[in-house]
Order: structure tokens, then sequence, then C-alpha cells
């Protein structure tokens, strides 16, 4: 935002709604006096609260958004695309993942505020640009929700199959997941603390007894290794050019890529949660490092050792039941002779599939609370509670988890499955447009003579790494859906590439609504509502205790 800046003290009204913690900064901000067209921060009237605590951070960073992708799609990424096939996908997707949370990690460590990158692409990029992007994320987000209670709901199905229940279990997991929200922000960070020690736990401990079953420690004493590599093969095809094997091979790496990417998507959340957490700068900055080493231990080597006990053409990796029957860790499980293990990872993935609804359900809430604070959704949802909770937003998003009882219904599963794969590729554009985003604060920090290494959090990486993410994703956009070109149908075809239009008529609709343009580097605004590390940083008390110590390193 250009203009002359000037301090805007609070009326008294303001002032009586600010906290009186100063979670928020002290009474006076500054603003930015500017043609209206371009007027949209609005950092005085976020009324969050900062309540999310380090070890609530720490944890949702490490496992919010690990659910059913992770645990259930790595066997349809084995099958699609052979063990190779789906660890060099992990691995791409892996990387993509990484660069948009560095870039997004940097520019939160910036600015911790309500809106997060949909604010920040508005700021820095184009209002226009902002707009598209917060409404597809927020849709994105949106329709994780059902997507995940659906899951829930038929993870059940492993203990009862009756079909008759499955309206019943969805109305509890709609419940207890929208009550979570509303209760407030603390009890969604405790709540996800719970579940990410047993994310973290399934996920460990399926790593450790998938290695035991791998060497022969399973009760049949069948030493498995690298064999299902060699035969039935590294590569699996996609069945698309039988007469062309290595097309063919090739073609199933690129149909696992969109999977691989919905196991990944959300991990952006912890930025999200910037505005409501305590010392934002030093947890988020402390989050983003690790994430390297998650992506690395819990994704890659666990789909290396995924490949490693199922072979791809394995008759039950093939059925799709939608609870832990169809895991391939489940599947050795139960060839090697172990019996109890595969009801608790049941129990264990039903509670990821729950997280992950509730982290969805927080983010798009809070993604509408900040397009509401920006003049781009309609002013009501941004109104907050006394405890700063964003309740007309969260009742809002929360009514959307009631598509999730579109799958009782046969007729209506078509459609629901739809929802699920628009909002896989509007994951995608989220990513895409974190990385243009980032390119453009890079060039105006640049351009202003600001010292990026003097932030909380920076990245050696940039703006490399960003480069990398925007060509990837503009790639994953494009084929996305490849399939249909081989057996071509209105449906898929609309499935697979309606976003882009979407995206673009949202852009092009309020960047002629609104008269936007896109930001020179010397106009960007880095300072207006923005909190210094005084206001939002607290000091740092080292555990002395070995206990503490100890937590201080996990948390």
């Amino acid at each position: 935002m250009s203009g002359v800046y000037e301090e805007k003290p609070h009326d008294q009204a303001s002032f009586d709604k600010q906290d009186s913690s100063l979670e928020k900064g002290p009474e006076t901000h500054y603003a930015a006096v500017a043609d209206e067209r371009y007027h949209f921060d609005a950092a005085d009237l976020d009324r969050v609260q900062r309540k999310l605590k380090q070890r609530h951070v720490q944890m949702i960073a490490i496992a919010g958004t690990l659910g059913t992708g992770l645990f259930l799609g790595s066997g349809h990424a084995l099958q699609g695309a052979g063990p190779a096939g789906a660890l060099l996908a992990y691995a791409l997707v892996g990387t993509v993942a990484y660069s948009s949370l560095c870039a997004v990690g940097e520019m939160t460590s910036h600015a911790p505020i309500s809106g997060t990158f949909p604010h920040f692409a508005a700021r820095w990029v184009d209002p226009a640009f902002g707009f598209a992007t917060g409404w597809n994320y927020f849709y994105a987000n949106l329709m994780s929700v059902p997507v995940e209670i659906t899951a829930a709901a038929i993870l059940i199905t492993y203990w009862d199959p009756d079909i008759n229940h499955s309206a019943i279990y969805t109305a509890v997991v709609v419940v207890i997941v929208s009550s979570i929200n509303v209760f407030g922000v603390r009890w969604f960070g405790e709540a996800e603390f719970v579940f990410s020690i047993i994310k973290l736990s399934l996920i460990t401990g399926l790593i450790l007894v998938g290695l035991i079953i791998d060497l022969g420690g399973g009760p049949n004493h069948q030493r498995l290794g690298f064999r299902y590599w060699k035969n039935p093969g590294a590569f699996n095809g996609a069945g698309l050019e039988p007469q062309r094997v290595q097309l063919d091979r090739f073609l199933g790496f690129l149909s696992v890529i969109v999977q691989a990417a919905f196991s990944f998507q959300g991990m952006e959340l912890v930025a999200i949660a910037a505005s409501e957490t305590r010392s934002p700068r030093r947890n988020i900055a402390r989050a983003v490092r690790r994430v390297f080493y998650r992506i690395c231990i819990f994704y890659i080597l666990g789909i290396l050792i995924t490949g490693m006990l199922v072979p791809y053409d394995d008759p039950d990796l093939l059925r799709s039941t939608g609870n832990a029957a169809e895991s391939p860790y489940v599947i050795a499980m139960t060839r090697a002779g172990i019996r109890t293990l595969p009801s608790i990872v049941n129990a264990a993935i039903f509670t990821s599939a729950f997280s992950a609804g509730n982290s969805f359900l927080f983010c798009s809430s809070r993604i509408l609370y900040g397009l509401s604070l920006r003049g781009q959704a309609p002013k009501v949802f941004a109104y907050c509670t006394k405890n700063g909770l964003p309740i007309v937003a969260v009742l809002f998003c929360a009514m959307f988890s009631l598509l999730s009882f579109m799958n009782v219904s046969n007729g209506s599963a078509t459609v629901f499955n739809w929802f699920v794969n628009l909002s896989t590729v509007g994951g995608f554009f989220g990513w895409w447009s974190i990385n243009v985003t980032y390119v453009f604060f890079y060039r105006g920090f640049k351009a202003q003579g600001f010292d990026r290494k003097k932030l909380v959090y920076h990245s050696n990486l940039q703006p490399y790494l960003s480069y990398w993410g925007i060509f990837w994703t503009a790639t994953f956009i494009l084929i996305n859906g490849f399939e249909v070109f081989w057996s071509f149908n209105a449906s898929g075809f609309l499935t697979a590439y309606i976003n882009i239009p979407i995206f673009f008529g949202l852009y092009f609709f309020w960047k002629i609504y609104k008269r936007t343009k896109f930001w020179k580097p010397s106009e960007m605004d880095f300072v207006t509502g923005i909190p210094t590390l005084e206001e939002t940083e607290e000091e740092e008390i080292l555990p002395t205790t070995i206990w503490g110590k100890i937590a201080h390193v996990l948390f």
C-alpha cells in the first residue's frame, strides 16, 4: 500500500474491544492514507487472541494434517506406480511442499497477522491476486472438511460393516468436530496436541513394525527385503500405453502425484494460526525448521517401507474399503500372522481423519475471517466474541461439514467425489500462490533496503526454492487429470481443470471491479498493522530439568 503514514490512535469504542493483555500490540497502530481502491488493510479490527502455546504449534506443524491421505493413500500410490514410482512421487511433492512452507514461514516471520498468505498476496502482489488466492484456498480447505469426516465415518465400518449406521456415525463426527472449533482456539490446540501425539505414535509404530516384518521378525519369520522391487517390479504402469512400457510407467508415476499431494496438503496450517499463536515468530520458525525432518521420516521413509511390505499387484491392495483393511501395513501384518495390531491401527487412523477434519475446519474459518477483515468477504464474518473467536466464520464453515452426508446416498457420492478432486487442485493453486507471493515479497524487501537475515526465520535457499515451487505446482495443475485424454469424458475433464478458469475468473472479477494494480517493489507496504518483535514475542524461559529439556526438544 503506497501513501503517507501517520500515527492513528484507536477511538474509545475500538480500544474497549482491544484485549487488555496487549496480545495485539499497543494502543496505536500505523495506518496508511491511500487510495480507497487499494485500502484493504484493517489490522486494527483484528480481534483474535494469541492462545496457542509452543507445544500446540510444534505438534500441529509436525502432525496437524496427517490423515488418511498418508495412512491409506500410500496403498493407492503403491498400486498406481509401484514402490520406486511412489517413492519418487512422494519425494518430488515433498520438495514442493517444503518450498511452499519455507516461503510462507519467512513471510509470516515478518507479518504474523490474520489473513496470512492470501493477505500477503493482496498486499505485496495485487489485491485481485489476494482475492483469488483467498477464496480458492478457502474453498479447498472447506471441501476437505467433509472429505475427512467421511473418511472417519467409513473407518468405523472396520468394526461395524452395517451401512445403515453410517449416517449416525457421520452425525456424531460432525457434531464433535464442529464443537471443538466452536469452543475456541485453546480447545482446538489441546485437541490437536493429543491427536498429533497419537498420529506420531502411529506412523512411528507402523514404520518400526514394517521394518521388523521386512527383516523377518514377524510370527512367520519370513524375510522380505526388497523382493517386491524385483517381482513384480519397482515401477508399475498406468495401463494407458501398454504397448510402450517405459511411457506407461512414466504415466503411472504422474498419476500418483495428485495422491501424494493430497497427503502433504495442509502443512501450511501452522502459518495460518500465526495470529493466534504466542511468540509466533519464534515458534513458527522452530516449526518450519522441523518440517524438513518430518517430510523425510514420516513421508519418505514411510513410503519406502510401504513398498517393501506388499507387492503393487496384491489383490487386497486393489480393494477399496476405506478402512484399515486396505492399508499396506495392515495387509502385511495379517500376512505375517499379527492379529491384534490391525484393529489398533484402524482406531489410530480414525483419530487422524478426525483430527485432519478438525484442522481443515479451523483453517477455512480463519481464511474467511482474514478475507472479511480486508474487505474481500462480507463484514459479518469478521465478528469475534470477547474471547477472540470468529464465531460467525466458524459456524458458517461448520455448516459445510454436513456435505459429508452426501456419501450416505449412492446418488450423491459422485458429486461428492467432484468436490474432493476440486479441493486437491485448489491446494495446488494455494502452493503456487504462496511461492509467487514470496518472489514479490523478496523483490520488495530487497528494493526497500530490508535485511531478510534479520528476520527470526529466513531460508538461505530462497528465492530459488520458490522458483522451484512455482514451476512444479504449475506442472501439477496442468497434468492433474491427464488420464481423461486417453478416455475422454466431460465430467472428468471439468473436475480436473475447472479450477483454472475459476481461479483466474476470481482474479479478473476483482481486478475489474476494484481496478487494482500490481504493486511495484518500492510501493509495497511492509509496515502497516504489523506488530513488532516486542509486541508479539515473550521471553523464552529455558527448562532446567531433564524432562523439561526433552519436552523442549520434542515440542
